[in-house]
């Protein structure tokens, strides 16, 4: 692992510690507060920081589960448990904030909910938590403009192209307590000027609309990760100048790569090598260039080499039907 990967996964645990921390303190605010108004949108609020808080030890689970180094029935490592138990948190955030959060609206607006009084208390209570939330945002988002700028990538594009979920799980679901917690006020304050538990209901039900929103994002961004994405545009390019470089090598038929985990990814390429080499050389080359590859690019950990020809009529139109004219380009001579 180099000190790079262990920096950010470093960076990542405190992101997550931090999140976990203030969620729970939160999450007890705000129930208390809830119970004492009867506010719908404060117990919602309540259920999102719950949510938040089994998040983060999901987040723990996987940081710690993801680092467990290869073995014989897991050659490739564990890399990709930290996906899994990402995943598993999107689910949580669903499942456990933004259903209770719709079931409270919606019963509120049917008249269903519990009495409901206007208190100071509900807006110390949304304040504080603003503040507490705003503080773990402010880490989340140092994390990650840091990780895009050491990896030369916008904000936006390093979020799209992320290896890693947990700092991007930890942005965006303190995204979405910090517009819940306004959107929560607004309910409050507009209940108490109106004297209608309406607004209240609505604010719960926006809420709830807002996490599944996130939940969706980051289970999008999971199941990507865990189906078997292929490594950052930089590396594939990288990777495929460089064995087209090599003396040894005439054209690059094939290059398939795989996140096999954060900072890991698996390299498997098909190349025809010039018809002049001895078995010997092939086999040398194979070796220094497997070296080479993960010298040059610190997320690449495996690399392996087939020595095919190009004029293949089955290999080629594998390749140009995954690749389309890419794989033209790799083959031509």
């Amino acid at each position: 692992m180099t000190e790079e990967t262990e920096n950010s996964g470093g960076e990542s645990t405190l992101t997550v510690l931090l999140a976990g921390g203030v969620n729970l303190a939160i999450a007890v605010m705000k129930l208390i507060a809830g119970i004492i108004t009867g506010s719908g949108a404060m117990l919602s609020e309540a259920a999102h920081s719950v949510a938040d808080t089994f998040t983060e030890v999901l987040l723990l689970t996987a940081l710690k589960r993801s680092d467990r180094p290869a073995d014989r029935v897991h050659p490739f490592g564990y890399g990709k448990e930290r996906y899994f138990w990402s995943l598993l948190a999107a689910v949580s955030i669903f499942a456990s904030g933004s259903m209770f959060a719709l079931y409270e609206g919606v019963s509120t607006l049917l008249g269903h909910g519990e009495a409901q009084s206007t208190s100071i208390l509900s807006y110390i209570v949304l304040a504080v938590a603003f503040l507490l939330e705003g503080t773990s945002w402010v880490q989340a988002v140092r994390q990650t403009v840091r990780e895009s700028k050491a990896e030369n990538r916008s904000f936006w594009t390093y979020l799209r192209l992320i290896d890693d979920p947990t700092p991007k799980t930890v942005l965006f679901e303190d995204s979405a307590a910090l517009i819940g917690l306004l959107v929560a006020f607004a309910g409050i304050g507009l209940h108490q000027l109106t004297g209608s538990e309406v607004w209240d209901g609505v604010a719960s039900i926006v809420i709830g609309v807002l996490l599944a929103f996130v939940a969706y994002l980051l289970g999008r961004t999971n199941r990507g990760l865990l189906i078997g994405r292929q490594a950052s545009p930089e590396i594939v390019r990288g990777v495929r100048d460089h064995l087209s470089a090599a003396p040894e090598i005439e054209a690059v038929v094939d290059l398939q790569t795989m996140l096999m985990g954060t900072d890991q990814v698996l390299v498997c390429t098909r190349v025809d090598f010039d018809d002049t080499l001895s078995a010997g050389d092939v086999e040398r080359a194979c070796v220094r260039l497997a070296g080479e590859l993960t010298g040059s690019f610190n997320d690449v950990t495996e690399v392996f080499i087939e020595p095919v020809p190009r004029t293949d009529p089955d290999l080629r139109a594998t390749v140009l039907a995954r690749y389309g004219d890419i794989a033209e380009r790799w083959n031509t001579p």
